[in-house]
């Protein structure tokens, strides 16, 4: 059974929908307050997400981007805004696609079936976390504390999974403004980030070395 989260602080407008995907089968989790949207993808883990762009305390594009650091779980953005610019800018925020209010609500079924067709077994939740604006990463809610360095190296493998970066292009773009890293403090610092994860209960390496090539992320 497919789980589907619904984003939307309109009651109306939420009953409605809900009625619809109970009596197509989906299992579905309900929020209307855009500051407990993140937490609620988390714990519910869903298949697809409906999200109203209009939301008190965090506004749908805010969420999205969120849940963009973690999950590549398909999003269907909901809002009153009709204007072209604001659907480029849902788009580019993380959302796989965009209906306007008001809708048919069997529109909106037909476009989240199809959606869950083409996604099917590919939704992923990464138990890491990353907000760049704080130079903070959580694993499982639990903070890492990583030194400005070590996050500067990890957030450049974090943002490519499974790319490998050698020691000098890791030099280069996650210290381009420090002078005195070598390769061994770059080894230093991997070794530290793992030893960190380690103790927040990580059981695999969250960075994988590549003989004779350098390292990448790949999740615990």
């Amino acid at each position: 059974m497919s789980k589907v989260l619904l984003v939307e602080d309109d009651q109306d407008i939420a009953d409605g929908i809900l009625l619809f995907l109970k009596s197509s089968g989906f299992e579905t989790f309900h929020v209307a307050d855009g500051g407990k949207v993140v937490e609620a993808a988390r714990t519910f883990a869903p298949d697809l997400i409906i999200l109203d762009l209009m939301l008190p305390n965090k506004d749908g594009l805010a969420c999205c981007k969120e849940i963009r650091e973690f999950s590549n779980v398909p999003i269907i953005m909901l809002t009153a805004k009709v204007e072209q610019i604001d659907k480029l800018v849902g788009l580019e925020a993380g959302a796989d696609d965009y209906i306007c209010k008001p809708f048919d609500t069997m529109e909106l079924m037909l476009r989240v079936k199809a959606i869950l067709r083409r996604t099917a077994n590919q939704v992923k939740f990464s138990d890491v976390h990353l907000v760049k604006e704080e130079l903070k990463v959580t694993y499982k809610n639990q903070t890492v504390n990583l030194s400005s360095l070590e996050f500067g190296l990890f957030e450049l493998l974090f943002n490519t999974p499974n790319r490998v970066y050698s020691r000098d292009q890791i030099i280069q773009q996650a210290y381009p403004n420090e002078r005195d890293i070598t390769d061994r403090a770059v080894d230093s610092h991997v070794k530290n980030i793992r030893k960190k994860f380690k103790a927040a209960g990580a059981e695999t390496a969250i960075i994988a070395s590549v003989y004779g090539a350098g390292y990448r992320y790949q999740d615990a």
